[in-house]
């Protein structure tokens, strides 16, 4: 028997304050729960603006420890009460001065999970993060949720495939990449990388990218979040490049069998030769 799992990302606009940014959150959440979703996934860095445009250690500030601070409780309580699945992309400080770029995962019960901590950390202009963030150094794991199987990438680890193939292997069902990327920048790539991974790696993804341009930038932020498949077609429509839009897709994990029946990469894999590719 087919297992659908319904699905939702979430975009949105730069409110202003953390508490209206949660307040949009949650609002958000009770919707995709009315809406049947069974598994919802913010965007990168999802209660704050993306402070990266700017150096300044002000933005220190919107760090919280992972799972014991408020927003963390906050968003547990939620998930227990709509009975769904939470991906929280947050600024997490482990302590005073080691911060890291973060999503917790909450299952349906509320219970923590774990976390990812992002890996691959750019400094470029308009992206400053290795001013706010240290490398990810919890691996990859993935969640036995009450949905499946979920697997977490953020942002611009999407340019590295290793970790694609590492949540595969893992036995990810559905990978969600939380993002902040912009108009202009990254545009060509973000309709073809993900649906690359997903056919490469033979799962299910959910792309989340923020929109509008905030006051700490030149940054435009263009959405257009979606579910791809692993044939790598669009599950439904792509979201829009300007507006705050609730994305909710049903995804048939039959497909997954499908298409790993038919293609036998995790089989054809050679990982005996691929040696020189670790190398520093």
């Amino acid at each position: 028997m087919s297992r659908v799992i319904r699905a939702a990302v979430f975009q949105t606009a730069w409110t202003g304050d953390k508490e209206s940014m949660i307040q949009v959150h949650e609002q958000a959440a009770r919707d995709a729960a009315a809406q049947g979703a069974q598994v919802l996934c913010f965007q990168e860095l999802f209660y704050g603006p993306y402070f990266c445009q700017v150096q300044d250690k002000a933005f220190y500030e919107y760090a919280e420890q992972i799972p014991e601070g408020p927003v963390v409780r906050r968003f547990q309580a939620l998930a227990k009460e709509l009975g769904l699945v939470l991906v929280l992309p947050m600024y997490e400080e482990e302590q005073p001065g080691v911060l890291y770029n973060t999503a917790a995962v909450i299952d349906a019960d509320g219970s923590y999970l774990g976390k990812y901590r992002k890996h691959h950390i750019p400094q470029v202009p308009g992206f400053w993060e290795k001013f706010y963030f240290r490398p990810g150094n919890v691996g990859w794991p993935v969640f036995d949720t009450a949905v499946g199987r979920i697997g977490v990438y953020i942002c611009y680890d999407r340019h590295f495939p290793e970790g694609w193939r590492a949540l595969g292997l893992a036995g990810a069902e559905i990978v969600f990449n939380p993002s902040a990327t912009s108009r202009g920048l990254s545009r060509y790539l973000w309709q073809l990388e993900q649906p690359a991974a997903a056919v490469a790696n033979e799962y299910f993804i959910g792309a989340i990218n923020r929109v509008g341009v905030e006051d700490l930038g030149d940054n435009d932020f263009y959405g257009t979040s979606y579910f791809v498949d692993p044939e790598a077609q669009f599950v439904g429509e792509v979201a829009s490049d300007k507006e705050t839009e609730l994305v909710v897709r049903d995804l048939d994990m039959a497909k997954l069998r499908e298409v790993r029946d038919r293609w036998q990469f995790f089989r054809d894999r050679r990982p005996e030769a691929y040696g020189p590719l670790t190398a520093p």
